[in-house]
């Protein structure tokens, strides 16, 4: 057997284990943490890093163009729907309430999702009770 060939297999084998021990450590993150987006975190981020080392691994054990194209398109994928699917969990989950809005250090949905006061035709009055002066007292 070729050196070379057998140095790829080797370091393929340690990206396996390697893309496979940090996979692991994203499911115990989502077991342990407490909150929708410590979870939606530990999800997304070593899943992804996980999957590509394996992969990058199978691939230098592969040796095949087929079997490259096919690896490729797998990450290509898994890095394009694993951030949209954890920012849909987070976006879904701070609107039906299950996220502590004071624990957060930014709250740039808030402004989104707030609906603007209701303007008043020129030469009418508001109504009592809603224009600014409800605030005076």
């Amino acid at each position: 057997m070729n050196v070379w060939l057998q140095v790829a297999d080797t370091a393929g084998a340690v990206l396996v284990f390697l893309g496979a021990a940090i996979s692991l450590l994203g499911v115990v993150g989502m077991l342990k943490l407490p909150d929708v987006l410590s979870r939606s975190h530990a999800a997304t981020k070593p899943q992804t890093l996980g999957l590509l080392l394996v992969l990058a691994g199978v691939g230098l054990r592969l040796h095949s163009a087929t079997d490259l194209a096919t690896l490729a398109l797998i990450g290509f994928f898994q890095l394009m729907t694993g951030p949209v699917a954890a920012h849909l969990v987070a976006r879904s989950a701070y609107r039906t309430g299950q996220i502590e809005r004071g624990e957060l250090l930014f709250d740039d949905l808030d402004a989104q999702l707030t609906e603007p006061e209701p303007e008043t035709e020129p030469g009418t009055e508001p109504e009592p009770g809603t224009g600014p002066e409800r605030d005076q007292g």
